[in-house]
């Protein structure tokens, strides 16, 4: 899949046909109407010479990419899919409790493995240059209830795109949420963090609901049409995934009486993915530090520009090597959202480039260890559902 920030395609009908909304071409001079708070003391000159060097060190990686790289995803995968065999089978004993404590851990890890770092990143593009039809952002199938075509849309498509722009990102509260004050606070906005506590366990199916677009087929830009093909697809997938966790493994654990402990082993293997992937998500956007934007700021961007957006409108976590992998590499979530479809693996190469050049230009690089980044991600959940003291509520 294409680097959004080298070409960024047209966008889907359902774009062109929304009110004041731009092709989606980056401008190849210039600068925005305005330029963002953080970046307001940059000049034009200055934003592509840093845009010079952010496409150097991604033709570095590109031009270091290769077997090293293949090996690594491989052997992910390999892992990940020994740790849900091992998983499963231990779940058909399930009446032993060191079984099920032993499947269910297993398949918790399985699970955040194959959703972070495997379908994220594969479902991104980074490794459609080995040409291997099985790892493909075209073919994968990826653990999670919302169908890739339709994520790929909203994520890929849009999310990228948009980082961040408040009215174009979607993902900036996933049309339930208030994370920003320039989002009008509404009586529901007192729910907050109800709402945020019910979603981080059932976070892929919160996902699977936004990738409708329901806001959009309401507002008219969104035919039936679509919205039937991607209810069916939901449907689809939705039965697939139902199937295998909720059917096959508690039928076959029955022959051992382990039926009911098998079902509650995936039940609680789904939840722990569900709220580690919200927990990754949360501090990649929205602690502390992290910048938002108006359409005013990326009305006549440039590359420069884009990657300037990218740079603060993310957070980074800092850990282990271990933590970084469990994470699919999204604790380097400045790095992906500037080279979304470089392999996740060379991310902690990079970062060091690119704390570098934010330091050299003045521009916030904010990162912090997972707690901190949780607890500031959840203190913008509590604040912003109270209403604004300078704004009147409406």
């Amino acid at each position: 899949m294409t680097n959004v920030a080298e070409h960024v395609s047209e966008d889907t009908a359902v774009e062109k046909a929304a009110p004041r909304r731009r092709a989606g071409a980056l401008a190849e001079t210039g600068h925005p109407v305005v330029r963002p708070p953080a970046a307001a003391h940059l000049s034009d000159e200055q934003v592509a010479e840093l845009s010079r060097e952010l496409d150097a060190i991604r033709d570095e990686v590109l031009g270091r990419r290769g077997q090293h790289d293949a090996d690594y995803i491989r052997r992910v995968i390999k892992a990940q899919r020994a740790l849900e065999f091992g998983g499963r089978a231990a779940l058909l004993f399930g009446r032993n409790k060191v079984a099920w404590v032993a499947g269910t851990t297993m398949l918790s890890f399985a699970k955040i493995l194959e959703n972070m770092e495997l379908g994220h990143n594969i479902l991104h593009g980074q490794w459609d240059w080995m040409r291997d039809p099985d790892i493909h952002s075209t073919t994968w199938d990826w653990d999670f209830v919302t169908p890739t075509r339709s994520w790929q849309h909203t994520h890929n498509d849009l999310h990228h795109r948009w980082t961040n722009v408040v009215g174009k990102d979607r993902d900036v509260g996933y049309n339930l949420l208030r994370m920003d004050d320039d989002q009008p606070w509404k009586p529901f906005n007192l729910g907050n963090p109800v709402y945020n506590a019910v979603l981080a366990p059932l976070f892929e199916w919160g996902i699977a609901l936004y990738d409708l677009e329901i806001p959009e087929y309401k507002e008219g830009l969104k035919s039936k049409e679509a919205m039937t093909r991607d209810l069916q697809a939901l449907g689809r997938k939705a039965a697939k995934q139902f199937s295998k966790d909720y059917l096959a493994t508690p039928l076959v654990a029955m022959l051992s009486g382990s039926g009911r402990q098998a079902l509650i082993g995936t039940l609680t293997a789904n939840a722990v993915r569900n709220v580690w992937a919200h927990a990754v998500i949360f501090c990649g956007h929205f602690p502390a530090g992290t910048d938002t934007f108006t359409e005013e700021m990326v009305d006549g961007e440039t590359r420069g520009d884009w990657y300037v957006r990218q740079m603060i409108g993310s957070a980074n976590i800092s850990g282990s090597k271990f933590m970084h992998l469990m994470t699919g590499n999204l604790s380097h979530q400045i790095e992906h959202h500037l080279f979304p479809d470089l392999p996740s693996n060379r991310y902690h190469e990079i970062a060091p480039k690119v704390r570098e050049i934010c330091d050299r230009y003045g521009l916030p690089y904010t990162t912090g260890p997972l707690l901190k980044q949780v607890g500031s991600a959840w203190a913008k959940v509590f604040r912003l559902a109270l209403p604004d003291r300078t704004k009147p509520a409406t």
